[in-house]
């Protein structure tokens, strides 16, 4: 039973819809798979820049982690877009076949006619058709006829050439996408050998770790008793001044005490809503970062069985780099912290908190803006990592950042 119209226009309305979304969702793949490969690249000028010691064995094998994970994520990426070019080649490939069939038919057609017209000329000329007519109307009919008929020749040899570009030009296309998939096979080759020979390095040092790993598990208890101690300071300070904001408001400690919270001012109130607004938007604390260590209890990254408590994020970034406030707000303290300092800013009632820094640019109940620099980051001369420890609250609750600034 031969198709109806619209149910041709049906399936081509189908078809440039499936081809469209199929062409959006490669685009996006493209982006993501540029994404992984500049976030590898910050990856080893953040963290592989210098030969480890042995007593960073622990966090050299995190470091790999990191960049085997980000690696897995990229070959994934791959695999979809060779995917969706491969797809596109199918139906570029069936696209050709239809349209040589058609433009073979054409062809067949157009031959016939033009012999048809050929045979008709050598019996009788045109004027002798037309003449030959036994009334008006049908010389009339027959002039017509033939000037529709020349039309038509005339229609017949446009489509071929028109159907016969459109061949050239899928021809060219479907050799693009067939380089294109080429490339990408050979980018994920490349990708394959690089992650088995970063296992092989992870898988190495992880047995030397283990010939020491009560050592190791005893280095971390230690460094988490230590982050406890300076979360507490937080903490505390945080707690001591907002007792501090509320008793110049002139609110009681009894008052201070329920509320658990800052008493705003109209025009705090106002920050803190445009503060809120902004979740997810937020630029980042530093301009060129890659979180190390993300928010809440997770498993440690090397030692099996043992977690760790993190009550923001670390970001490792270059040395000389410098720490940005992510929103406008007033300097609400500035903390020593293990040697090195912590710039709090408020936000209304809620608190960005900046630490690890070893030189300061702002001082207490300074304003400052939305990504001015606040101070330097220190750079550990062992590890030779520069990484900022960024927390948010929210009052005195701990807030996850990941969810307030962009696209991290």
């Amino acid at each position: 039973m031969p198709l109806k119209p619209k149910h041709i226009t049906f399936i081509l309305v189908l078809f440039l819809i499936g081809n469209v979304s199929a062409q959006t969702d490669r685009k996006k793949l493209e982006e993501q798979r540029i994404q992984l490969q500049n976030e590898i690249k910050t990856i080893n000028n953040l963290l592989f820049k210098t030969k480890k010691e042995e007593k960073n064995l622990v966090s050299q094998i995190s470091d790999l982690n990191q960049k085997i994970k980000i690696r897995t994520k990229l070959i994934t990426t791959i695999n979809e877009e060779a995917n969706i070019i491969q797809n596109e080649i199918r139906r570029n490939e069936r696209q050709i076949k239809d349209l040589e069939f058609e433009l073979a038919i054409l062809k067949r057609d157009y031959a016939d006619m033009i012999y048809r017209s050929y045979k008709s000329k050598s019996k009788h000329s045109r004027l002798m058709f037309v003449l030959s007519s036994e009334n008006f109307n049908q010389a009339y009919r027959r002039f017509q006829y033939m000037k529709q008929y020349t039309g038509y020749r005339k229609k017949q040899g446009e489509e071929i050439e028109r159907k016969t570009n459109k061949l050239l030009g899928l021809t060219d296309t479907l050799k693009v996408k067939k380089a294109d998939k080429i490339i990408l096979l050979n980018e994920k080759k490349t990708e394959q050998e690089k992650i088995e020979q970063e296992k092989k390095s992870q898988e190495k040092l992880v047995t030397q770790v283990k010939k020491k790993e009560k050592q190791y598990i005893a280095q971390i208890r230690a460094k988490e008793a230590q982050e406890r101690k300076i979360d507490a300071q937080i903490e505390r300070l945080i707690r001591d001044e907002i007792a501090k904001s509320n008793k110049k408001a002139g609110v009681t400690t009894t008052e201070t005490k329920a509320s658990a919270g800052f008493i705003l001012t109209t025009e705090a109130k106002a920050l803190a809503s445009k503060f809120t607004e902004n979740r997810g938007k937020l630029p980042w604390p530093v301009v060129k970062g890659l979180v190390v260590r993300g928010y809440g209890t997770q498993p440690h990254p090397t030692l099996p069985g043992i977690t760790v408590e993190s009550n923001g994020i670390y970001i490792a970034t270059e040395e000389g780099s410098k720490a940005r406030s992510v929103f406008e707000g007033t300097v609400l303290a500035i903390q020593s912290v293990s040697g090195q300092f912590a710039v709090y800013i408020q936000h209304g009632n809620y608190i960005s908190i900046y630490n690890n820094l070893e030189q300061v640019y702002v001082k207490k109940g300074d304003k400052v803006g939305t990504k001015q620099e606040i101070g330097l980051i220190h750079t550990d001369r062992v590890t030779d990592k520069t990484i900022l420890k960024f927390q948010m609250w929210r009052d005195t609750n701990r807030e996850n950042p990941t969810s307030w600034i962009y696209n991290m």
